[in-house]
């Protein structure tokens, strides 16, 4: 396990962890880090902390200034674990789920959509895209159906890393135009959807995702909004 927990077991409910710093602003750094911190049109997460019988209710998680750690954000003026305390994190287990299943949905929309994407949004149950499309779809729902029927293959969803030269050597990979995979560490983390014949997507992305994309459950599409001239935004919601 390394020092973020939500990438390397993003079904990881409570951990305990140390606080290791304070914000100017109020804000709590534990490691090693449980919470997902907003980033990649994915949201904080939420929570609480425990300690010596205190319990301290956390609203989101942001990415600190060096890029890495993340700072919790207390949902109420209260006092602070001091520095080296030892706590629980314990995350909105149902919330994060949700944004698991959506995630790895939209990155199946991406299949469906094979359109370079332009914005996007992950919520608690629903999602969307922007999609670099001057003109609407002509069958929304055969789209619908094609995302549906990607889901039902239950396919299984996983990691890889590559070096920064070869995402630059493979500048296919990233779909998305408005959001760029970080940089600075030398590695990119990738996620794949299927294996062997069966892989469906392969793309940068730091945020967390589902096992197997049966998990997602059946999903619907929301209206398709024009944008701009070229962009047109499909949203899409959980169905349960």
């Amino acid at each position: 396990m390394s020092a973020l927990l939500y990438r390397d077991d993003p079904y990881l409910r409570d951990a305990p962890g140390r606080v290791t710093g304070h914000t100017e602003e109020g804000g709590i750094i534990v490691e090693p880090a449980l919470f997902y911190p907003k980033g990649g049109g994915q949201p904080g997460d939420n929570g609480w902390l425990e300690w010596d019988g205190k319990r301290l209710p956390i609203a989101t998680a942001v990415k600190h200034e060096d890029g890495v750690r993340s700072v919790l954000v207390p949902a109420e003026p209260a006092a602070l674990p001091p520095m080296g305390a030892h706590v629980v994190q314990v995350l909105d287990w149902e919330r994060r789920h949700r944004h698991m299943r959506v995630h790895t949905a939209l990155h199946l929309l991406s299949v469906v959509v094979p359109l370079p994407v332009t914005g996007g949004q992950i919520g608690a149950g629903t999602g969307r895209l922007d999609f670099l499309m001057p003109e609407p779809p002509s069958d929304k729902d055969a789209l619908e159906r094609a995302l549906n029927d990607m889901i039902d293959k239950d396919l299984a969803v996983g990691e890889e890393w590559i070096t920064e030269a070869d995402l630059d050597a493979n500048p296919e990979l990233v779909k998305t135009l408005s959001v760029k995979p970080p940089r600075g560490s030398g590695a990119v983390r990738l996620v794949r959807i299927g294996q062997g014949r069966d892989q469906v997507d392969l793309q940068p992305c730091g945020g967390t995702h589902v096992a197997r994309t049966g998990e997602i459950g059946r999903v619907s599409f929301g209206k398709i909004e024009n944008k701009g001239k070229q962009n047109r935004r499909i949203s899409i919601v959980l169905d349960s």
